[in-house]
């Protein structure tokens, strides 16, 4: 199962160039991975952070920058989980406006205690709700 949203370009994402800074890709990139908690998973991220006391950093990007984005550029973000470990998680996101694609990343986000910030299992409700978009690579 895919997760997607659509987001417009703003200005505040825009470098004087007038193309999106390629930094503001990856506030939207965290934005849209909290959206996905929020909506595609139904677990609220902020009672995530805040009283659940769990926390997701990121540990790996990888990005490839396509083509350029500007002001006012509509985006269709889509989210896949291409594996989900016992403490981990690796996520594949594409970010398309009409059919060309402006940017692919793969992120790698750790399950962590705050109280501790080490890695901890998935809770299971969790596990369950991410395995549901889980879309392994193709065999080679």
């Amino acid at each position: 199962m895919k997760f997607t949203a659509q987001r417009r370009v703003r200005f505040a994402d825009c470098d004087p160039a007038g193309i999106v800074f390629f930094p503001q890709y990856f506030v939207m990139l965290n934005g849209f991975v909290e959206e996905w908690f929020d909506d595609g998973l139904r677990l609220p991220y902020a009672q995530l952070i805040g009283q659940q006391r769990t926390g997701l950093p990121t540990v790996r990007l990888e990005a490839d920058f396509t083509a350029v984005s500007r002001h006012g550029d509509d985006l269709n973000l889509s989210l896949t989980v291409e594996k989900l470990g016992r403490t981990s998680l690796s996520l594949r996101h594409e970010f398309h406006a009409g059919a060309e694609v402006r940017l692919r990343v793969r992120q790698v986000l750790v399950c962590t205690s705050l109280a501790t910030h080490k890695p901890t299992l998935w809770p299971d409700g969790m596990r369950s709700a991410i395995a549901a978009f889980t879309h392994p690579e193709p065999a080679s």
